[in-house]
């Protein structure tokens, strides 16, 4: 059995989080709101990788605006990052996944490296860790594994993955067949009725150099744009803060769309962790705990008749009388 080496954590918390309007604003993302628990998602995500037997301080890639709220969140959970390295502008999960990959193969190219989104809910948090270490054993073997979800609805705002013949060396992995980012309807409709694809969960695990090379090779203007940035980068306090001129000539893209679809090195480890990347208030209904008339019902809110609907208030009393099936998001300024 391969012995697996501690793991450098990668939390992208980049996006606007615009379908979570109006709680979730550009410069306030849903990433730093609380909204399943007292604890905001980033919080959450950053709880699941603070084993310290099993992974190194986290490192954090974000949008500079945020940076005094993530160090902030991350004091109130007593985590001391690796790094966090501040955006000027976003360019997407490429560009950023590659800042951290280079300023950590500086300690080690060969350190092993997970990739989380820093939005996502993972309720199966032992699952959780047994997916990583399956994972792990693939990616230290040279391949660039991505975490594969069972659909539940035709959706084309994930990427689909078709699982090919199985890494034998590694149970529950499997060489990628075909992955396809974010298709349109019809295509999503086929992928979803056949059964034998996984939605891409946004979560990646590698080595360091694996994915540089990858994406070098695919897309070198993105590797050469960053390792100037970095190079150039400044330490403004507790932040690494990357060159803003050499970051800007970086072409935006993803990690889906830049290796993913075109490496040979992509393979996928199916899951089952109770993922949710609460992409829309459904998603929030969906989890959230719901009253006996399947309501979930948050803040200063009375509901009279209401049923199978989604009521937050985080300001003014908001009441529903004979309705169903409805969202309805109240903040102090908009609703």
């Amino acid at each position: 059995m391969i012995k697996i080496p501690k793991i450098y954590p990668v939390i992208l918390s980049g996006g606007s989080g615009k379908r979570l309007w109006p709680v979730s604003r550009e410069a306030y993302p849903k990433q730093l709101i609380p909204l399943i628990s007292k604890r905001s998602l980033l919080q959450k995500t950053t709880n699941r990788i603070k084993d310290p037997l099993r992974y190194f301080p986290t490192t954090i890639v974000c949008n500079a605006e945020q940076r005094f709220v993530i160090a902030e969140q991350l004091n109130e959970l007593n985590v001391s990052p690796n790094a966090i390295i501040l955006e000027p502008i976003s360019r997407n999960t490429a560009p950023a996944t590659a800042l951290a990959c280079i300023l950590l193969s500086e300690i080690s190219p060969d350190s092993l490296i997970l990739v989380l989104p820093s939005d996502h809910v993972i309720s199966d948090l032992r699952a959780f860790e047994r997916a990583i270490e399956k994972a792990a054993g693939a990616a230290l073997d040279g391949h660039i594994v991505t975490f594969g979800i069972k659909p539940t609805r035709i959706e084309t705002g994930y990427g689909y993955i078709k699982a090919g013949e199985p890494l034998s060396a590694h149970e529950g992995c499997f060489k990628v067949s075909n992955f396809v980012e974010k298709p349109d309807f019809i295509a999503a409709e086929k992928y979803f009725s056949k059964g034998t694809y996984s939605w891409n969960s946004g979560m990646f695990i590698f080595k360091a150099h694996v994915f540089l090379e990858e994406l070098e090779r695919l897309e070198p203007e993105i590797v050469d744009s960053c390792r100037k940035a970095i190079l150039a980068a400044k330490v403004d306090l507790d932040f690494i803060r990357v060159d803003e001129k050499m970051f800007k000539t970086c072409p935006p893209n993803s990690i889906d769309k830049a290796v993913m679809e075109h490496t040979k090195k992509a393979v996928v480890s199916p899951i089952q962790v109770g993922w949710n990347d609460i992409g829309a208030w459904q998603s929030l209904w969906h989890i959230s705990q719901k009253d006996s008339e399947n309501n979930v019902i948050l803040g200063d809110v009375d509901a009279f008749d209401t049923h199978h609907s989604y009521i937050r208030s985080e300001g003014p009393l908001v009441t529903t009388l004979g309705v169903e099936d409805l969202i309805v998001v109240a903040s102090n300024d908009a609703i």
